[in-house]
């Protein structure tokens, strides 16, 4: 597999131009089961093309259960300065019925582990709307990595993928999912402890202190040129779309292994909508009237928010309120063009 990854990476590091590499992210699977020459060969064909002297930012995702001193050691050599930690819960049943292979103390003993081996760029994944989580049970979490004092934090409610093993669990009343008011109710909680503690939510489901945003993140939302290799693996150009296929034997074989749209011009301005929302700093108006024909419809729903204070016009900005982002989704799809 690695060999595989190494060798698109070479076809394909030309689709970037001559542009300087700003952010390298490992993420995706379990890219923390890597051993440091898997690892290294893969950084190796990035440095064949591009040099890494100026990235700024090196992401690993990282599972609980993977994190020893003898990788924290590995993954400072080669240049990773920014973990991932996918804790999702402090609470037993909950990783238990996830099907995760961590428990809580593992978490526990991973982040201290990150922490004394000097890797200060740390950010934890948790997951709200989560069947038989409590109100009281989510701040205890929110509780529990604020004493950690990371800082960053990403947080996600918990969605029914369908055909997926949760699916049919539900469907047979073996799990009961949360009334839609207790996540709203989870939501909140979040944004207000996090306030609280210094954080600022820059994007709906992350929340930074000072100068720790997710940059490579970032780029995601505000539309920037990248490429992503390996199965499953997304790309962008500016132009079009591109997805490796899943499968990994046919990845390996290397036919028929990814598939490409050409945005049109209604697909631009929805994937506009529904990432630049997301962000803090919302929709830039004036570049929004240079790049697309803003008619009758888009005026008529952008005063429909406003007057609902769902949306606010501020510095030639369009940006959610606290109210909106309970409903980003919604919003952005009124926008949409078909």
């Amino acid at each position: 597999m690695i060999l595989s990854i190494v060798q698109e990476l070479n076809e394909r590091m030309d689709e970037l131009d001559h542009s300087q590499l700003k952010t390298i992210y490992f993420g995706g699977g379990t890219p923390s089961i890597l051993d440091k020459n898997e690892l290294a060969l893969i950084f190796e064909a990035i440095i064949q093309h591009r040099s890494i002297d100026f990235v700024q930012e090196i992401t690993l995702e990282v599972n609980p259960e993977d994190i020893t001193n003898e990788k924290l050691n590995d993954w400072k050599e080669l240049g990773i300065n920014r973990l991932s930690i996918g804790v999702q819960s402090f609470k037993e049943n909950d990783l238990n019925w996830m099907n995760r292979s961590h428990s809580v103390n593992q978490s526990r003993l991973a982040i201290e582990k990150a922490m004394k081996n000097g890797f200060s760029n740390i950010t934890i994944d948790l997951m709200y709307g989560l069947p038989d989580l409590s109100i009281q049970d989510w701040e205890n979490h929110i509780d529990e990595v604020l004493s950690w004092k990371v800082n960053h934090i990403s947080a996600y409610c918990l969605t029914i993928e369908k055909g997926t093993l949760l699916e049919k669990k539900i469907q047979k009343g073996k799990i009961s999912m949360p009334e839609e008011e207790n996540s709203i109710r989870q939501f909140e909680l979040l944004i207000d402890k996090l306030e609280k503690a210094g954080f600022v939510q820059y994007e709906i489901s992350n929340f930074a202190r000072g100068e720790h945003r997710a940059i490579h993140n970032s780029t995601y939302w505000r539309g920037t040129k990248y490429i992503g290799v390996g199965p499953s693996a997304h790309s962008f150009d500016g132009i079009k779309r591109r997805w490796n296929v899943a499968n990994n034997s046919l990845y390996l074989k290397r036919k028929n292994w990814f598939e490409e749209e050409m945005l049109s011009e209604n697909e631009k301005w929805n994937e506009h909508f529904l990432t630049g929302l997301r962000t803090i700093e919302g929709i830039d108006l004036k570049q929004l009237g240079e790049k697309f024909n803003l008619n009758s419809a888009y005026y008529s729903t952008k005063e429909k928010f406003l007057q609902s204070e769902w949306l606010i016009e501020q510095d030639e900005h369009l940006k959610l309120t606290k109210r909106g982002k309970l409903r980003a989704d919604y919003i952005a799809s009124e926008f949409f063009r078909v």
